[in-house]
C-alpha cells in the first residue's frame, strides 16, 4: 500500500498546468468555431451590409427637372452660322422622364419637356418634345453620372406659326444617391431641333427652308428610384 502511495504521489498532476491548459483551450475554442464558420460555402455573416444603392434588371426611376434654356447655334439653308436674323434670349425648360433598367448599367426610357425662349422683339417660342431614350451610367461610390441619348418628335409654336418635327438629344448628368429611394445632381444636355419648311419665295432654286436650332440645357434634377 505505501508504494502505491508513492507511486499515486509521483504522478499526481500539478494544479498550475492544469489551470494553464484549460485556459488555452477557452480562448482558442471561439477561434476554433470562427474558423469552421469561415470554410463553410453557405455562411454568411451578419455585419456585412448589402449594397443597397446597386442597380438589377427591372429598377425604374422617375426623374423631374428644371432649369434655364441657352440658345447657341443657329443656321440656315446654306448651313452659314449666323444668317439667322434670330438671336433669342436666355430662356427655360423642365422635363419629365421614365427610365426602366434592363441591365445594372444600361436603360431604355421616355421623356416629354417643354421649353420656351423670348426673342429680341419680346415674342416666345415654344417647344414641346416627345421621345424615347436610351442611356448607360457611371458609378462610383454614391454618386452616379448617366450618358443619355432621345429621339422623338417636337410641336413648335412662334406667334401664329405651328411647325411638328423631330429632335435630337445628347444629355450628361451626374446626381449624388442621398437615401434608396432619391437622388438629387445637375442634368444638361444639347438638343438639335430642325425645321425643314417650305420658301415663300418662288424664286429661291430650292422650295424649302431649314432652320437649325441648337439649345444647350441646364437643370436641377431630382430622381425617385423604385
Amino acid at each position: 500500500m505505501q508504494r502505491l502511495l508513492q507511486r499515486s504521489s509521483r504522478h499526481k498532476v500539478n494544479p498550475v498546468i492544469t489551470g494553464v491548459i484549460i485556459l488555452f483551450i477557452l480562448i482558442a475554442f471561439p477561434f476554433f468555431l470562427g474558423a469552421q464558420e469561415d470554410n463553410d460555402p453557405d455562411f454568411e455573416p451578419d455585419w456585412v451590409e448589402p449594397n443597397i444603392y446597386a442597380y438589377s434588371s427591372g429598377d425604374q426611376t422617375f426623374v423631374i427637372s428644371l432649369g434655364l434654356t441657352f440658345p447657341t447655334i443657329f443656321t440656315g439653308n446654306d448651313g452659314r452660322i449666323g444668317d439667322m436674323k434670330f438671336r433669342p434670349k436666355l430662356g427655360g425648360t423642365g422635363i419629365l422622364n421614365y427610365n426602366y433598367y434592363i441591365h445594372p448599367y444600361f436603360f431604355i426610357g421616355a421623356e416629354v419637356s417643354g421649353l420656351f425662349i423670348h426673342t429680341l422683339r419680346k415674342n416666345t417660342l415654344f417647344i414641346v418634345p416627345i421621345g424615347v431614350k436610351i442611356g448607360t451610367q457611371l458609378i462610383l461610390w454614391r454618386f452616379e453620372f448617366p450618358v443619355t441619348f432621345s429621339l422623338g418628335m417636337a410641336w413648335h409654336s412662334y406667334l401664329n406659326i405651328l411647325y411638328f418635327g423631330m429632335y435630337l438629344k445628347a444629355g450628361l448628368s451626374v446626381y449624388f444617391r442621398a437615401t434608396s429611394n432619391w437622388s438629387f445632381g445637375i442634368a444638361s444636355d444639347w438638343a438639335w431641333f430642325p425645321q425643314w419648311t417650305k420658301n415663300d419665295k418662288a424664286s429661291r432654286p430650292d422650295n424649302t427652308r431649314n432652320i437649325n436650332g441648337n439649345f444647350v440645357h441646364l437643370m436641377l434634377s431630382a430622381r425617385y428610384h423604385f
